[in-house]
């Protein structure tokens, strides 16, 4: 049996699948962005959660707009993640609109917490999980900071993992402390883990 070294191994499919999403074409993007949109939005997960744990994409990352724009107008309460350091650890706030988001850590989109309210409870709802690439059992490769591994620890509700169908692979390496999502929702098809 062939031992991989997974840190080893996940740095290279970072590398990788940060470099393939930068190429992709705009317009090949927004195709993609669309259609898995319309799969998140059509799964029952989605259809009735209260509570909807988001992050706001960045530009190499499914964008998760039109999914926040379109839980604002169900009357669901979204909530966003804001880094507490760097050293994987995040909060969640509540927000009402786009507007109440401002450049945090990483030059990426949080809540800012002079305006909005910290979750405290995070026993149910849905949590769309970002990464760069996937594997079928909802397994990640994400940035490498571990925000979300941690996170889904504490988690009780529902985590679904959101890519584009052509960055999911067979099966990723995972280490001890890697987490699953429940579901994987790409543009082309949706997989349930047990």
């Amino acid at each position: 049996m062939l031992l991989i070294n997974v840190k080893e191994e996940k740095r290279r499919l970072r590398a990788r699948y940060k470099k393939l999403r930068a190429q992709c074409p705009k317009d090949v993007k927004l195709r993609l962005d669309s259609a898995l949109t319309a799969k998140v939005l059509g799964t029952e997960e989605y259809k009735s959660c209260e509570t909807l744990f988001i992050f706001v994409s960045s530009e190499i990352e499914c964008d998760t707009s039109q999914i926040i724009g379109d839980a604002f107008s169900k009357g669901k309460r979204v909530a966003v993640p804001r880094c507490a350091d760097k050293s994987g650890k995040m909060d969640f706030y509540y927000i009402r609109s786009f507007g109440d988001l401002s450049e945090g850590m990483f030059s990426i989109l949080e809540p800012d917490p002079e305006k909005c309210e910290k979750v405290t409870d995070f026993s149910s709802g849905l949590c769309i999980v970002p990464g760069l690439c996937f594997d079928y059992e909802g397994y990640r490769v994400g940035f490498g900071k571990g925000y979300y591994d941690r996170f889904l620890d504490v988690f009780g509700g529902t985590a679904a993992g959101i890519c584009y169908s052509k960055y999911t692979l067979k099966q990723l390496p995972r280490g001890n402390h890697d987490r699953r999502t429940d579901i994987l929702i790409t543009e082309k098809f949706i997989n349930r883990n047990q």
